[in-house]
């Protein structure tokens, strides 16, 4: 399924002339929108204090952000395509500027969960919405690279929010923190307006309302379910009711999907072998960056005995290393050399080489981390974007927005299933390591009941063996999966190479054909009739008159 030539040549014929101030300009903007899902931890403390927060309250004014902005993705991607993705970030700023100023100046736990919610409105438009309007302005030449950029801001975002989250709280009372955002809101309003085209589907089509209430109440609970797990534990009845709840309405948004005749999202992108690759590497590199995530802080918290800002700032170099990567555009200038399937078996690869590095090398020391870290950004580098582009390009230009919304969708749905199945396999490890008089319900709770310095040291070494068996089961899988969705890709790309050269291999039979006549025309002097001579390829036939000759030779 792909536009019209037409089509795609009025969005970006050679990539639109101001295309990198714009992607400068929407890229803080997205910046923003990135540090608000991590800036909120350092400040819990503060928040406890001044607005006598309970710790539930604690967890949903963290929690309210990540949870309605993910569930509102697809929607929001919709919207953008629908109705203009100009005007959508334009609703995405004002909104998000908005929500952080209420945020800042909230006086109480229900204020601010509130003012969140309203800041994750905002952020499912501007994260959709961006990535879409990065695929209109640039042409092909240069949109593996302007994706990287794109995706280089979501790495700087985690690494920086905890950093400027803890340098504004040394500085100023908690409210800063959101009201740092607005200056940027203010800045991306006025050049969005004055920079960014318009661009919205020109078929017009009907909204689909019911499928938008699907998808967002779906994916919100699916969400919370994850977000509820590591917490209540993923065989509890809360958990399992809201998962299931979750896939239930789901699968009747797919059906719905597949029974109306303008889809919000068309269930034949699903067909696309090449859209299917992209779609498993992009799931399992959030699988390996979440769920390594959510093991590394453990590991350097209660394994090696960092704080929590030192464990932050010691998983930074992986951030550090896409950053790096994306900006000299490495990764980019490898696509047009080894192929979209071979970039991103490679990068899998890194990162699957990079957490198996961890899980032996890291156990007893950082150093050995620390090459694991660097080994899985430059993974990550080299996968990302080459998997966003192939995602984006396998999705015809007028339902990019939608296209966006699935990329940050499952983004959300790998981190999730990391944290889940990861977390799972250190758990079943360490129960089964640990000592059973003392009981595995968690670290702390088993150094607590520990009887003696001995057996302390015993349950912190079988704790790091589950760390180590989790690493090396995310490698396994992120391998598997990498190479498998590279196969897939490769498998498209040789399907539509023979399916463009049967389609082209008539006319260009033809023309080979008229060549010929013309040539034996023009040899031809004087006033003659000549007839070419007729063999596989066709027979040419000409009229010469005062040296003008007419030729034609159909195709036998």
């Amino acid at each position: 399924m792909t536009a019209p030539a037409a089509q795609r040549h009025d969005l970006a014929p050679q990539g639109h002339p101001q295309r990198w101030l714009i992607l400068g300009v929407i890229c803080l903007a997205q910046l923003t929108v990135l540090l608000d899902n991590t800036v909120l931890n350092v400040a819990i403390p503060s928040l406890t204090t001044e607005l006598d927060a309970s710790t539930a309250d604690v967890q949903w004014m963290i929690n309210a952000y990540s949870l309605v902005q993910s569930g509102l993705l697809l929607t929001a991607g919709s919207s953008a395509d629908r109705y203009g993705r100009k005007k959508m970030l334009v609703v995405g700023l004002a909104l998000f500027g908005i929500g952080s100023l209420v945020a800042g100046l909230a006086q109480s736990s229900g204020q601010l969960i509130a003012a969140r919610a309203g800041m994750g409105v905002g952020g499912a438009l501007l994260i959709t919405t961006t990535l879409a309007v990065v695929v209109q302005i640039f042409d092909d030449s240069e949109r593996v690279k302007a994706i990287g950029l794109w995706a280089t801001v979501n790495s700087l975002g985690f690494a920086a929010g905890p950093l400027v989250g803890g340098v504004v709280l040394d500085h100023f009372w908690w409210g800063a923190i959101f009201l740092i955002n607005i200056p940027v809101a203010v800045i991306g309003l006025v050049a969005v307006v004055r920079l960014v085209p318009e661009f919205k589907n020109p078929r017009g089509e009907r909204p689909d309302l019911l499928g938008a209430l699907l998808s967002t109440i779906g994916m919100t609970a699916v969400v919370f379910a994850i977000i509820s797990g590591p917490e209540h534990g993923w065989a509890s009845g809360r958990v399992l009711l809201m998962a299931f709840a979750g896939v239930a309405v789901l699968a009747g948004f797919v059906l719905w999907e597949l029974h109306i005749p303008h889809p919000m999202l068309d269930m034949h992108f699903f067909r696309n072998q090449k859209f299917i690759g992209a779609v498993a590497g992009a799931i399992l590199v959030a699988f390996g960056m979440g769920g390594s995530l959510f093991l590394l802080t453990q590991h350097l918290q209660f394994v090696l005995g960092y704080g929590p800002l030192e464990a932050g700032l010691r998983t930074a170099p992986m951030a550090l290393t896409v950053v790096v990567l994306n900006l000299t555009g490495f990764g980019a200038r490898l696509v047009p050399k080894l192929g979209t399937p071979a970039t991103i078996a490679a990068g899998m690869s890194c990162l699957a080489a990079g957490l198996a590095a961890i899980a032996v090398l890291g156990r007893d020391g950082y150093t050995g981390m620390l090459l694991g870290l660097v080994v899985m950004g430059a993974g990550i580098a080299l996968a990302m974007p080459a998997m966003a582009n192939a995602i984006m390009s396998a999705i015809p230009p007028e339902k990019a927005g939608v296209g966006a919304g699935v990329n940050g969708t499952l983004a959300e749905f790998g981190n999730g299933l990391g944290v889940a199945v990861l977390g799972a396999v250190l758990n079943i490890r360490f129960a089964a390591l640990v000592p059973a008089a003392v009981g595995a319900a968690s670290l702390p709770a088993a150094l607590a009941a520990a009887d003696g310095p001995g057996e302390r040291a015993a349950i912190k070494d079988a704790f790091a063996s589950g760390l180590e068996a989790s690493q090396l089961v995310g490698a396994v899988a992120v391998l598997a999966g990498g190479l498998l969705a590279a196969m897939l890709l490769r498998r498209a790309e040789r399907a539509e190479a023979a399916g463009k050269a049967e389609a082209a291999g008539e006319p260009e039979a033809v023309g080979k054909t008229e060549g010929a006549g013309n040539a034996e025309a023009i040899g031809e002097t004087g006033e003659t009739r000549a007839a070419g001579e007729t063999g596989a390829a066709g027979t040419g036939a000409a009229e010469t008159a005062g040296g003008r000759a007419d030729a034609a030779g159909p195709a036998a």
